[in-house]
Formats: C-alpha cells, sequence, structure tokens
C-alpha cells in the first residue's frame, strides 16, 4: 500500500470537485522536508490557477475549503505564493502500520513495470581473467537495479554477456598454451600482448591433466579448436568466483560465439539493417587529431547511426570485407529485442562514454525503437586504507580481484557502501573504516537498527506473555512514535521513486534515515515491552515489527542481510 498515492488521488479526486477538466500533469504532492510545513505539500493553485484564470493564492483559499472536507484531513495552510500545506490526523498513519503487518514482504511493491520485459546486462567483462574489483561498483548498481525493477512489476532478466568471439580469446588460448608447457617443465616466456596473469597457471596445470603432452604436436589451429571452450570455461569459473562472492545470481550467461556467430544472427542483424536503407558505402572523415592532409579515406561499407543520434555513421566492414566489432554489438541487440525486452539496460565504467551513442543508435535501429536503451556510467572507486590510496596490484600484495575485497570487508558491507551513492557520483572506499561499528558507518547502523528490533522479540519469547490479538494503535501518540510511522509510510514512495529514476542509492538514503528514528526511540529508553500494560506492549511492539518488515524489504532489494544479531 503507498498511502501517498491514494492520498495524491483522493486530494485530486477534490479539486475535481471545482472544475471537471482540470489538467494535473504538474501538479506535485510532495513530503515537506520541514515539518512546519505539514505532512503534505502541494503546488496545485499555482498550476491551476492560469487554467481557472484565478489568482493563486485566492484559489489555494478555495481549494483549502475542498481538501477540508476529506476525512483525514486536520488542518490546510497557506504559505507563500499559494503553496498548500496539509496536515493529517494520526487515524490515516495506524492505516499504514495495518497496511505493512499485513503486506510484510510484499509491503513496498508495486505494479509500475505491469509485466513489461527488461534485460539488465552487466560486468560482461572478456573472459580472459578474473574480475577485478573495478568492476564492482557497476556490477552492483546494475544488480540492486535489477532487484529493484522486480519489485516494481517488472519481468527482468539479469544477464552476463560473454565476449568469447573476439581476438582476445585466441591470445588467452595462446597465454594459456604457454602456462601448459610450463606445466610440463619447459621454461617460457611470455611474449608482449598475451596475458601474462598467474591465474593461468593452474588452467596449464589442469590442460596437462587433462591432455598429458599431447597438446605439444598440435597446430596452432588444432589447439585452438580443441582447448578454445575448456580455456574459456575455466576464465567464466573464476568470474563466477567473484560475482558470486559479491551476491550475484545471474538468470543468463549469453554466448556470442554460440548464440550470434554459430546461429546466423550476425548476417542476419546485417541483413535487416541492408534492407533498411541503413548501410552504405562511403569514407569517414579523419579522427580527431589527425591532420586531414596527412589522412587517406578508404571506402567502408557504413551504419547510419547519425539517423538515431550518434555524432558520426559506423563502419560495419572494412575495404578487405572483413566485419569490425560493432556487428558484433548490432546482433546482439537484434537478440535482444527479438526476445521480446522493451528495455535495453547496461551498466559500463566511465571510460565507456564513447560507447553510449552507438549502443543507443544500434539499439533504435535494429528494433525500430521498439526497444528503449538506458546505458549508466560508473566510476571507478578509490579505494583507500588509512588514508592512503591502495594501488590495485597482486605484485604488490594489495587487492585486486572482486572476493579479496569481500573476504577483507565482507559482502553486505561493499554492496551498501556501493550504493550509498549516486552511480555517476565519486566514491571513496575507506576499507578501515567501513569495518568500524558506530553510527558514522551506515551499514553498521542500518543493521544495527534491524537487529536491535529483533531483539525486542526475544526478550518477549523469554516473558512469555500473553499479549492481546489486536493492537490499539492509538495508544501511539506520541511525536516520536508518529514521525517513525510517518517515516515508515515513505517506503513504497521511495521504492516507486528509485525505479523510475533507476536510483537504488535511494533506498539506502531512506534506510538510514529510518534507523536513525529508531535509534532515537530506543535512546529516548521508552518501554516496548511493558508487563503490567499488555495492550501497550502489544502496540509497541506491533511497530517494531513493522520496522524490521521495512529494513529487512528494503536491504533485500540492495542484496545486504537484515542481520538478527550483532557482536
Amino acid at each position: 500500500m503507498n498511502i501517498f498515492n491514494k492520498i495524491k488521488q483522493d486530494l485530486l479526486n477534490s479539486l475535481t470537485n471545482l472544475d471537471k477538466n482540470l489538467d494535473f500533469k504538474n501538479v506535485t504532492i510532495e513530503v515537506p522536508k520541514d515539518k512546519s510545513h505539514g505532512d503534505i505539500s502541494t503546488n496545485a493553485a499555482m498550476i491551476l490557477c492560469k487554467q481557472l484564470k484565478i489568482n493563486p493564492k485566492e484559489l489555494a483559499n478555495t481549494f483549502s475549503e475542498e481538501l477540508k472536507k476529506i476525512d483525514y484531513v486536520e488542518k490546510v495552510e497557506i504559505a507563500g505564493p499559494g503553496f498548500i500545506n496539509i496536515f493529517l490526523n494520526n487515524n490515516i498513519w495506524y492505516q499504514v502500520l495495518e497496511s505493512i503487518l499485513k503486506e510484510k514482504e510484499k509491503y513496498g511493491e508495486e505494479d509500475l513495470g505491469k509485466g513489461e520485459k527488461v534485460n539488465v546486462e552487466y560486468v560482461s567483462v572478456n573472459p580472459t581473467g578474473p574480475l577485478h574489483v573495478g568492476h564492482t561498483r557497476a556490477a552492483i548498481f546494475a544488480d540492486a537495479l535489477a532487484y529493484l525493477l522486480k519489485k516494481v512489476g517488472y519481468d527482468v532478466t539479469k544477464e552476463y554477456y560473454i565476449n568469447d568471439a573476439g581476438n582476445q580469446i585466441k591470445i588467452l588460448v595462446k597465454s594459456a598454451y604457454l602456462r601448459y608447457l610450463e606445466a610440463l617443465g619447459e621454461t617460457i616466456e611470455i611474449p608482449e600482448g598475451c596475458y601474462p596473469g598467474e591465474y593461468l597457471k593452474p588452467v596449464g596445470q589442469k590442460l596437462k591433466e587433462k591432455y598429458g603432452d599431447d597438446l605439444k604436436n598440435k597446430t596452432e589451429e588444432e589447439l585452438f579448436i580443441l582447448i578454445r571452450q575448456f580455456v574459456v570455461d575455466e576464465m567464466m569459473d573464476l568470474i563466477r568466483e567473484d560475482t558470486e562472492a559479491i551476491g550475484i545470481e545471474y538468470d543468463l550467461y549469453f554466448s556470442e560465439k554460440k548464440e550470434l556467430h554459430d546461429k546466423g544472427i550476425v548476417e542476419r542483424g546485417m541483413k535487416i539493417l541492408e534492407d533498411k536503407g541503413l548501410v552504405y558505402k562511403g569514407k569517414l572523415p579523419p579522427p580527431r587529431g589527425v591532420d586531414a592532409k596527412d589522412y587517406i579515406a578508404k571506402e567502408l561499407t557504413l551504419f547510419r547511426s547519425t539517423q538515431f543520434g550518434d555524432d558520426e555513421d559506423r563502419a560495419i566492414r572494412r575495404n578487405d570485407g572483413s566485419s569490425t566489432y560493432i556487428t558484433g554489438d548490432i546482433a546482439y541487440s537484434l537478440s535482444k529485442y527479438e526476445r521480446g525486452y522493451k528495455k535495453a539496460i547496461v551498466a559500463w565504467g566511465a571510460d565507456h562514454i564513447g560507447y553510449v551513442k552507438r549502443f543507443t543508435a544500434i539499439t533504435r535501429a535494429v528494433s525500430d525503437n521498439q526497444c528503449e536503451p538506458h546505458v549508466f556510467l560508473v566510476p571507478m572507486v578509490k579505494f583507500l586504507k588509512k588514508g592512503e590510496l591502495v594501488k590495485l596490484s597482486k605484485r604488490a600484495g594489495n587487492l585486486l580481484r572482486a572476493k579479496d575485497v569481500v573476504e577483507e570487508v565482507g559482502k553486505d558491507v561493499l554492496r551498501f557502501i556501493m550504493l550509498t551513492r549516486q552511480n555517476s557520483a565519486p566514491l571513496n572506499f575507506d576499507l578501515e573504516k567501513v569495518k568500524e561499528q558506530t553510527k558514522d558507518n551506515p551499514v553498521f547502523y542500518v543493521q544495527y537498527a534491524h537487529a536491535r528490533a529483533c531483539s525486542v522479540f526475544r526478550k518477549l519469547k523469554e516473558l512469555k506473555l500473553d499479549l492481546p490479538e489486536n493492537s490499539d494503535f492509538t495508544k501511539l501518540n506520541t511525536a516520536e512514535e508518529i514521525d517513525l510511522i510517518k517515516k515508515l509510510a515513505e517506503y513504497p514512495k521511495i521504492i516507486e521513486s528509485a525505479a523510475i529514476h533507476y536510483e537504488p542509492h535511494r533506498i539506502t538514503f531512506y534506510l538510514q534515515e529510518l534507523a536513525s528514528e529508531f535509534h532515537s526511540l530506543w535512546n529516548s529508553n521508552v518501554k516496548f515491552i511493558d508487563e503490567e500494560n499488555l495492550e501497550l506492549t502489544k502496540t509497541r511492539t506491533d511497530l517494531v515489527q513493522a520496522i524490521i518488515v521495512v529494513i529487512k524489504n528494503g536491504l533485500g532489494i540492495l542484496g545486504v542481510r537484515a542481520l538478527e544479531e550483532m557482536r
């Protein structure tokens, strides 16, 4: 139950009594930051005065009389040039508590998406090594966004694109083969351009165990065909170790080679663009920084991506007839569209900014604008230790893999902190401070609020009190209690706005505010369990139960555990 949607609808229905033809498109109904401005504030009079040709303050007075007729409106005040501040009686807030206790884990869920299919593709690093810690922020942001969209009614697929068809796979196989020779006892030298990482040593050992010395007699082509999939699978196992360590489980691993190349979708994607008249022979201007006098333009096969907002048309075939990298992107976007996705969401590192318009143009072109592209760029996190920047190098003995950070600070801490800023904002991650159990550590502060609330029920269980079956919520009448219920009431509104704006960090902000309200009530020495007043005990413990429900629901979207006890 989103109480604010109900309130908004009631208010707008009330205003239509004055004129049924009013256009409410730009009317806002918000929760004021200043509590003295009421529970709800609306700009209705200032927006609608032009339609009704009435002075905004005069119209606000007229609206006020209509709004006072709503049974849960206690009083209405007019501020400034025509803002209307509305104060509600407590009965509306008691309805919120009843809703939370009834709906439980479904509290906050909406049906904004109405089952629309959404593809969220993220991480998708080349399968040439484990997941570097630099990828974790974009991964966690996209993972939380996927959970959030599911909560509001979208049919979401979380997808990993395995880029296993490019030249990097040939280099990977060659690098693994060198480690295989090393496992056989040969002295090797890793040439420039190959992958030198020691993570390939176990792969070389496994190849030795599987093939003995048989691979030494194979040609490069035979070798590639024979061990390519084995090596890619080994790399994907490493990547899965990292993604699972940070709490990510994919619905689908999508192989470029198997799903696009082997099934002919690459060629079909090209044909579709040709049939639409979006492919032509032409020459591109010189790249930035290259003097036009020194540039010899060659005729290429080009995609008219500028028709879809790109800065320049893109080459899809070179003058020798070979395909460019973009052909795989075309096929992949076509696959998403043909699988029925209405939204294609990707999360990339901020260094991919040059690919945004290209991706957008391709998605719109192959889907006839039926699949809506969304690209989120996420800057790298700066990891600090004792105030010093951590150099992410294994040779220096510092962190490199995502799972290494999890071993250092824990999955819950990593995920929560990564979601404490908007995805496009810079973020510093202090490896020492995030482990502190203080109110300055946001994840501890929220988890501790949940643990405190759970402790009330452990105590209640010990006492074995015979509580009444129903609560009398009118007993919750202090300012602190009502403010806490109002904060609980905001949760569905926060979920809705976070989903609409694709900003899961709004949930972390909200949970910190809710935790603060609860800790304040706790520290006021209020008695949640009063053996001399079982009716009040029942009512207050129901309030605590509502807090447990909301914190657990919110943390669940973030992929963070709601701890029942903390040491």
